[in-house]
């Protein structure tokens, strides 16, 4: 007879649950400010500013030092590691400033992608060594959830089933190690738009991809009150020459999700 060990204590569970309540209250969004130090270097390159750690510093003063009125709309912000330990101009944390404005912040946690070698140039992802003792250090230093993202692409061959299972494993462990540690996961596998394929293409393979992430989070045992879901929009490839209204994008998308997503995931 199949038996789940108990993965997480009511208290646990209680504190996940809330979190993510807290991220997704009254339809909030959650702010990705996690850019790394080459893709800071790039928006800043467009304005001719030099990538130096205080121009990263003085472009996120400005983004978490706005109007306390930003929490009724945003419940969570995203942050870089280098981000996470900086300060504003009179010597404050962000993550206290941004605290202290009822917003929950996070911690960007995968560590890019590594080829998936008998693919396509498919990818995995990168991160789950030392995933735990970082958790723990991130829910010290003030951190409340983190994201990983996981990127599969669409092609005549791809998503590969490896890759759709590689991803989705290496989503839910990761997710699980989080819980452990205190952290609301955010799970994103993104299906990219790049290439030519139509809408309806795109659609299939994402409900393929998030019904493997959720059979995975199930077969990790990972507590989906405490979790949330960063997907992607079900759009046409680039390159593709049909052409969607914006209705029949989030008709396609809503359905992809209602297909897939378990109602007990908070959003």
């Amino acid at each position: 007879m199949a038996y789940q060990f108990p993965a997480l204590t009511s208290e646990q569970k209680k504190e996940l649950s809330e979190i993510a309540q807290r991220i997704v209250a009254n339809g909030k969004g959650i702010l990705a400010a996690d850019e790394s130090v080459g893709t800071m270097g790039s928006r800043l390159q467009r304005i001719k500013v030099e990538n130096t750690e205080e121009n990263r510093r003085q472009f996120r003063e400005i983004l978490f030092t706005v109007d306390d009125s930003v929490s009724q709309s945003i419940g969570g912000v995203i942050l870089f590691r280098e981000t996470l330990y900086q300060k504003d101009s009179q010597g404050k944390l962000f993550r206290d400033i941004l605290k202290e404005k009822g917003i929950v912040v996070g911690i960007k946690l995968d560590q890019g992608g590594a080829p998936l070698a008998g693919t396509n140039k498919e990818t995995t992802i990168q991160g789950l060594d030392g995933l735990s003792e970082r958790c723990a250090q991130y829910k010290k230093d003030g951190a409340d959830f983190g994201k990983w993202r996981a990127v599969l692409k669409i092609d005549n061959q791809c998503p590969s089933h490896l890759a759709i299972q590689e991803n989705a494993n290496t989503l839910a462990r990761y997710a699980s190690i989080c819980q452990q540690n205190g952290l609301v996961p955010i799970v994103e596998p993104e299906v990219i738009a790049d290439g030519d394929h139509d809408m309806e293409h795109c659609q299939y393979v994402t409900e393929k991809v998030l019904a493997a992430v959720y059979k995975a989070l199930n077969d990790h045992h990972v507590y989906l009150e405490g979790t949330l879901l960063k997907p992607n929009m079900v759009t046409a490839g680039h390159a593709s020459t049909k052409k969607y209204t914006p209705e029949q994008v989030a008709m396609a998308t809503v359905t992809a999700l209602y297909r897939t997503v378990p109602a007990a995931v908070p959003g």
